[in-house]
């Protein structure tokens, strides 16, 4: 007959069995070949507001880009006035302003006052009356004449034309600029434009 010690044994060997076997039973086998569990993913993260910097310059960048002030103002006078021609008009301005600087020149107020609101020619004349006898520098040629704005308001247009004219100088030849706007009612029978503002300062 087996000893006890060996019964104490075979008793201990069934006990580990029918644990082991429990245990595989509630876990189950790996085999190596299992997909390794995966983190649970983040819920993606909201993105930062944007800084006010950022938000103009995203409205700047989407912002449509309106037409120039002057492409307005011409489109506006072109559909008010079927008979104006810009190149006709910028022809017209170059003319008047070497007409406009000699008279000026020659004091000739004469031949200013058609070409002049009230309001400049009265400054005309007061600058001639100022200067006396001393002659202004002479005009050589004008360089150039170009569209630097156009408005209309009800049948009132009004266009400022930059120039760059040539004046004999101290030292020789001397470059001006002179900024002049023209204003016609576009309801008149005269197609003629005056002169209701000047100054020297060129738009950039």
């Amino acid at each position: 007959m087996p000893d006890s010690q060996s019964l104490i044994l075979f008793a201990a060997a069934m006990v580990a069995g029918i644990v082991c076997f429990r245990l595989f039973l509630v876990l189950g086998r790996r085999t190596g070949h299992e997909p390794t569990a995966r983190p649970p993913e983040k819920a993606p993260e909201s993105a930062p507001e944007k800084t006010a910097e950022a938000q103009r310059a995203t409205a700047a960048l989407e912002a449509p880009r309106s037409e120039a002030p002057s492409s307005n103002g011409l489109i506006e006078i072109q559909l008010a006035d079927r008979n104006f021609d810009t190149p006709h008009f910028l022809s017209g301005a170059r003319e008047a302003y070497v007409r406009i600087v000699k008279a000026f020149a020659a004091g000739d107020r004469a031949a200013l006052a058609p070409l002049l609101s009230p309001q400049v020619l009265e400054a005309f004349e007061a600058a001639i009356a100022a200067r006396g006898q001393s002659a202004p520098a002479a005009f050589n040629a004008l360089n150039d004449a170009r569209i630097a704005g156009a408005s209309l308001t009800g049948r009132h247009a009004e266009i400022t034309v930059a120039f760059r004219a040539e004046f004999a100088g101290a030292s020789g030849p001397e470059e001006v600029a002179d900024v002049w706007t023209f204003a016609r009612d576009l309801d008149s029978t005269d197609p003629n434009w005056t002169l209701v503002a000047t100054s020297g300062e060129l738009p950039e």
